[in-house]
């Protein structure tokens, strides 16, 4: 540690030929800071080590590219030229994406929240040459605003107690970082052999508890700003679907169920699923969700629209058509909004198959001109006369739906999706918000011109897309698709899915050799580059896999996915404990008290830690792995503490409960190929069972899948399937009837 008293009283400049690095970077937020003239460098060793030797603090600046607030930062502050002398003198200048460095975002998002009580993005931190913060906010003004500093004044102040105070800022440093270690799980060290069983009775307890924060009026938990609760609906739809009596007999308790869970789960998840699908946070014209509303009922998005939510709520609402829906929210007003959200996708995240792949890749069986991989979103902001405004593309006004529809359709419009004069966003126009389900003349209304509205906006300047693509966010996809194509009998669905998974395993996946293998995070333009894969890119990237292997039946992404899964485990959870990165970076473990990370709870993805328990239950199921279903109950035993303290952001950790308490029911379909045999396939795909886990005979593959060797077709060589739920059989079935009647006894 350098002695504060022999510092020099004025920070030296930068180190000779520093310039901006940004511009050969891949993720395409950080290219868009290439012309700024702040010496931005690239997250990693070089850039904190020229820090140590200019011996100045680092200023470390986090955001994605289609953050809106990251923008109007960037335009303020970082564009211009007197802060960026400043920053450029006085600091080493760090820019990190934090889609595509989520371990470096959580552990510098912790200290934030420490030290501001808030967190958010842009995220503003500021480190010692080692990685450890000692002072962050989020959004700074360029001049001061009531209770918020300019940035101007916090670079001056962090100058000054560098250079003045650096004892006291080192021992913040080290205090906060002892704090982030001491917040880590204990299963970041070593996760915990469960003495008992998992007492099903948490799991109703979580619905009570979620029904306490829950918004009748409006659908959703909480207060504004609202985020679409993904994972919890899963949750709250498998716990719909178990019959009161259920159990599980490995993971057994008292009923915990019930008409009053489980009447009120569904009633939760339908509230939720009507009120986002029938506000302006679903795009009304050209299907696909928004990132949140700022408003309590939904009507005022946040326009930004992300892969990772679009895919989960895809599978969502597919899997409530799958449920039956209610007569309030009915499977088929679900059904629609699933097969558009599919459609945006596809259409408006879809990159061609040559492009995603890459030029160097030649067409052929796993490539043609169809979607390849998805790119991670689009903005927020729509650039209009060279100015990012937020919302453009989706805004309207009275007097410019007249002109486009004519006077009586104009008003009519938009009285009915509550487009005002004085605008609900700017006032430049209103998103188009019905608020409730539109019927009747309205309906008839809404048919005839909702495709001239399109057209219409259409023709407007768009926002922009990142395409760069993430592992794990299109495994999400993946089994989004592969779902929703077999709920909604739309076959072109699963062929896309098919797709994606094979640019995953094409240009991320890398097989074992002498260590596990090894998946990368990011791609771009079909070149996989950057840090390795973390445990949610591998649990994710299995999850979807697993869930194309049960409805193509292609054992080649059942082989997939459980190489994915032994890698996960061996990089993971090899040493007993848990982590969320492997290789952490030297900054990192130092930022978080030297200690690995591991964040049991969800945040816009399923965590990790819950991502994986929900392969494994999978997969112990499909080969009969004892160590699987043994981890799986050990990362389990981190729900108790949070489904009553912290429901809302442990949904997958309590949907991924509910299936092994549920089952697994596990459903082997065998005997040839034919219509016979698709028809008790699509029976099983058809089923709400949270627990059911299908093999199918793939008459192609080399080898049988674990739970289908010793099981064949009839003697008189029909089809059959073969029903089991804790090492229980039932005589094998032929009929789609003995299918509905076996999975109705299994699931009481």
């Amino acid at each position: 540690m350098r002695d504060p008293e022999t510092a020099s009283s004025s920070s030296p400049g930068p180190l000779s030929g520093a310039s901006n690095a940004l511009a050969a970077e891949p993720s395409a937020y950080l290219r868009q800071h290439a012309g700024n003239p702040v010496h931005w460098q690239p997250f990693g060793d070089a850039a904190f080590a020229a820090a140590a030797v200019r011996d100045v603090p680092v200023f470390l600046s986090i955001g994605y590219a289609a953050c809106h607030w990251c923008h109007v930062m960037a335009h303020e502050s970082f564009e211009d030229q007197g802060t960026a002398d400043y920053l450029n003198d006085h600091f080493v200048s760090i820019k990190v994406d934090r889609e595509e460095r989520p371990d470096v975002d959580a552990v510098y998002m912790a200290a934030t929240q420490a030290i501001s009580g808030e967190g958010g993005w842009p995220m503003s931190v500021f480190l010692l040459p080692d990685g450890r913060a000692f002072h962050a906010g989020t959004y700074f003004p360029p001049r001061p605003m009531p209770g918020r500093p300019s940035f101007r004044q916090v670079l001056e102040a962090v100058d000054e107690a560098w250079r003045e105070r650096r004892g006291a800022v080192e021992a913040n440093a080290a205090a906060l970082a002892s704090g982030i270690a001491a917040s880590q799980p204990a299963a970041a060290v070593r996760l915990e052999v469960p003495s008992e069983p998992l007492d099903a009775a948490v799991l109703g307890e979580a619905v009570a508890a979620l029904s306490r924060s829950e918004d009748q009026s409006h659908g959703g938990f909480g207060a504004a700003p609202k985020f679409p609760p993904s994972a919890v609906l899963e949750f709250l739809i498998r716990h719909a679907a178990v019959p009161p009596e259920a159990a599980g007999p490995d993971f057994s308790g008292p009923d915990f169920s019930g008409p009053d869970t489980a009447a009120a789960a569904r009633d939760m998840a339908g509230r939720t699923l009507a009120a986002m699908s029938q506000s302006a946070l679903f795009d009304q014209l050209d299907g696909g969700f928004a990132r949140y509303s700022v408003t309590r009922d939904w009507s005022v998005p946040h326009f930004e629209k992300m892969l990772y939510d679009n895919a989960q709520l895809l599978r969502v609402y597919a899997h409530w058509v799958r449920l039956g829906g209610t007569p309030e929210y009915p499977a088929a007003e679900a059904a629609d909004v699933a097969g558009r959200t599919a459609d945006w996708l596809l259409a408006r995240l879809g990159l061609p198959a040559e492009t995603a792949a890459g030029p160097q890749t030649p067409p052929g069986p796993d490539t043609d001109t169809a979607v390849g991989a998805l790119a991670s979103s689009l903005d927020a902001d729509t650039v209009v006369a060279g100015v990012h405004a937020e919302g453009a593309t989706y805004l309207w006004t009275p007097a410019g739906l007249e002109e486009l529809l004519g006077p009586a359709d104009g008003a009519a419009v938009a009285a009915l999706m509550n487009v005002r004069t004085t605008g609900t966003v700017t006032a430049d126009g209103s998103p188009l918000h019905p608020g409730r389900e539109i019927t009747g003349e309205d309906a008839e209304l809404w048919r005839r011109v909702r495709p001239l509205l399109a057209e219409a906006r259409s023709g407007r300047p768009q926002p922009g897309r990142d395409d760069k693509v993430v592992a794990g966010w299109n495994g999400l996809a993946v089994a989004a698709l592969a779902d929703a194509g077999a709920v909604l009998g739309r076959p072109e669905l699963v062929a896309a899915a098919e797709r994606i998974a094979a640019y995953l395993e094409r240009v991320h996946w890398r097989p074992a050799g002498d260590g596990p293998g090894r998946l990368t995070r990011v791609s771009h333009g079909g070149v996989a580059r950057g840090i390795g894969g973390l445990l949610e890119d591998y649990s994710l990237c299995a999850e979807g896999l697993f869930a194309l292997y049960a409805v193509t039946g292609r054992t080649r992404w059942y082989g997939l996915a459980a190489d994915l899964l032994d890698a996960a485990c061996e990089r993971f959870a090899a040493d007993g404990g848990l982590k969320d990165a492997a290789g952490e970076s030297a900054q990192v473990t130092a930022a978080q008290g030297g200690r690995d990370g591991l964040d049991p709870f969800d945040n816009a993805t399923p965590s990790g830690a819950a991502a994986l328990a929900g392969v494994l239950v999978t997969h112990a199921a499909l080969s009969g792995s004892s160590e699987h279903r043994a981890l799986a109950a050990n990362i389990l035993t981190l729900l108790p503490p949070l489904a009553l303290r912290a429901p809302r952001v442990a949904g997958w950790l309590l949907a991924t409960a509910q299936a092994a308490l549920a089952g697994p029911v596990e459903a082997a379909v065998a005997g040839p190929d034919s219509p016979e045999r698709a028809a008790l396939h699509h029976e099983l795909l058809l089923s709400a069972s949270p627990g059911l886990v299908i093999a199918v005979q793939d008459d192609a593959a080399a080898w049988p899948v674990p739970l289908l060797r010793g099981r064949g077709a009839a003697p008189d060589g029909a089809p059959r399937v073969f029903l089991c739920r804790g090492m229980v059989c039932d005589s094998p079935t032929g009929s789609i009837q003995g299918v509905r009647e076996r999975l109705a006894r299994m699931a009481s």
